[in-house]
């Protein structure tokens, strides 16, 4: 495991799922902690003071990291909670940016509820964690990224046989159902419904073998949401995504500068 994974890792688990989180911000980050999960203060006292609160609010915490990605100084990992023994579950996204002495320095998540029953039948979590094909990663990255310019940005359903395979396609995005043409329905959908989801802007792409994520601003019907796509990439065509989603609060009950 790579040093930066290790920090990023700790920060979540140390910190957060074992109860310590002075102790873990002090150790995992650097100079500074730049702060994008807009509950949450900037610096070592804003994590203290968010998650000591929801240590004691919060006294059993199952939290495990699913997969995870290293590309240059940025580390993502995709995360289950499961908090209270149920009482509340969530799926979360994290990145993280790190310094050359491979410290925290910066970081955005979204966090979304998580969906016991989805149209797939796939959970929000569930598939291949394992990477491979490290070979590949900025072909992968490179069709990941025409792939959100073209289908998610600029809307060319008619072009999505050219980025996401036509035999095998797992969905986990809850609401869609497995296959290209679970995708295309789904496109359709928004359509007819006139709904108003626009991918406004591609923040940043980061990849590692044969896993891929963006991290996007979404607009749905005037509402801004933060949004990581994940995808698995495999002989050049995506054969599986998951998604996590979270509307942005109002500017007033922001802690820091914003998601973005």
């Amino acid at each position: 495991m790579s040093m930066k994974l290790e920090n990023a890792k700790n920060l979540y688990l140390k910190g957060i799922r074992d109860g310590h989180p002075r102790e873990a911000v002090t150790a995992y980050t650097g100079a500074r902690y730049t702060q994008h999960s807009t509950g949450v203060g900037d610096g070592i006292e804003g994590f203290v003071a968010f998650f000591e609160d929801f240590i004691k609010r919060c006294p059993v915490r199952d939290i495990q990291v699913i997969r995870s990605i290293v590309d240059g100084q940025y580390v993502f990992c995709h995360v289950y909670q499961n908090i209270n023994n149920g009482e509340a579950k969530w799926v979360t996204a994290d990145l993280f940016d790190t310094d050359g002495n491979d410290k925290i320095i910066e970081h955005w998540d979204v966090i979304q509820a998580y969906e016991e029953n989805t149209v797939s039948g796939h959970s929000m979590i569930d598939g291949p964690t394992t990477i491979e094909d490290l070979d590949k990663t900025e072909a992968n990255k490179a069709l990941v990224t025409q792939f959100c310019q073209d289908i998610l940005i600029d809307r060319k359903a008619d072009a999505m046989g050219q980025f996401i395979s036509e035999q095998d396609f797992y969905q986990h995005s809850p609401f869609i159902a497995d296959n290209l043409v679970g995708l295309k329905q789904h496109f359709q959908q928004l359509a007819e419904q006139g709904s108003g989801e626009i991918y406004h802007k591609i923040h940043r792409i980061i990849g590692q073998g044969n896993f891929v994520v963006a991290f996007s601003h979404v607009i749905k019907n005037g509402d801004d949401w933060c949004v990581f796509d994940l995808f698995r990439i495999k002989d050049g065509k995506i054969v599986e995504h998951w998604d996590i989603q979270e509307k942005i609060l109002p500017k007033e009950q922001w802690g820091n500068s914003g998601k973005f």
